[in-house]
């Protein structure tokens, strides 16, 4: 059986550092404080919100939650980020995504001020991830994804990483993150989406397959080699009568017949996911740490 890469564990193992770092900003007079702000009624988003607020609280930091109506317009919610941008109890502001259609995600994400955009999505800290800037913020989930293979003593220098996706909010940055001169870098990353010719092949040849494609059990055992190591950042919604809910989650790899060609694997639910809302927390501590 492949190691099972349990991304809770490790995701406690980032809150016991951070409560150290929490406890020495305290000292200073400091409290890190972050802000979720969101617009609208979506279950799922309102249940993530939850979550972060949650887990800020219990980390003892400022955390402030606007929930906003549907109706919200593009000018009332630019206002708000404009108070949260001049607020310095705020070290940190995250806009939930996605938003209602009437509000233009991007120019939200452009009026954030990139010293408290600790989603990362700012063009300045996509420049400053590009240019191999620590001072920026990265995506969470992409860094969560670089910190469970070190914490599993996966190598990534010199390891050929295939990531298969080429969203901005993980397959880019990922790639940007673990092709860099730096601890946790140095791979040789192949970037593949729904255009690549010989998909099948490219992902084969990976050391590091990472599936961000967001299509359901799409990772085949076909598509991965023996000893590969399988990151699986989807998380999907499929029918299951069997379930109360009427539904379970699974990642874009179809677990069961890939798991046993793995070296290591993240399951879904329970693998990059708690690493998402640890780096976020993360994320915040250090844009308080930066505002000193």
């Amino acid at each position: 059986m492949p190691n099972i890469i349990d991304g809770r564990a490790v995701a406690e193992k980032v809150y016991v550092d951070l409560r150290g770092e929490i406890a020495g900003l305290k000292s200073k007079g400091i409290t890190p404080g972050i802000a979720v702000v969101l617009v609208g009624d979506d279950p799922a988003s309102r249940a993530y919100v939850r979550s972060k607020d949650k887990m800020s609280r219990e980390l003892g930091l400022h955390s402030v939650k606007l929930e906003l109506p549907e109706s919200t317009s593009q000018n009332e919610l630019l206002a708000r980020v404009d108070e949260l941008n001049r607020d310095p109890a705020v070290h940190g502001i995250l806009v939930q995504s996605p938003p209602p259609k009437q509000i233009d995600e991007t120019a939200i994400v452009r009026a954030l001020n990139p010293a408290k955009d600790v989603d990362g999505f700012h063009p300045l800290n996509v420049a400053k991830l590009a240019m191999g800037d620590s001072t920026g913020f990265v995506p969470c989930t992409p860094l969560g994804v670089q910190r469970l293979l070190i914490e599993s003593k996966i190598e990534i220098a010199g390891a050929h990483v295939v990531v298969l996706g080429r969203s901005m909010i993980v397959g880019k940055p990922v790639a940007l993150l673990l092709m860099q001169k730096a601890q946790g870098g140095d791979a040789t990353v192949t970037v593949v989406h729904s255009r690549s010719k010989d998909l099948e092949a490219i992902t084969r040849s990976a050391d590091i397959l990472i599936a961000a494609i967001g299509r359901a059990h799409f990772v085949k055992a076909s598509h991965v080699r023996e000893g590969a190591v399988v990151i699986d950042v989807g998380i999907n919604r499929i029918e299951d009568k069997n379930d109360k809910r009427g539904y379970r989650l699974v990642g874009d790899v179809a677990f069961d017949e890939v798991a046993p060609k793995a070296k290591a694997i993240t399951p879904v639910p329970g693998g990059v996911g708690p690493m998402t809302i640890a780096m976020l927390m993360a994320n915040t501590v250090k844009a308080a740490r930066q505002s000193i």
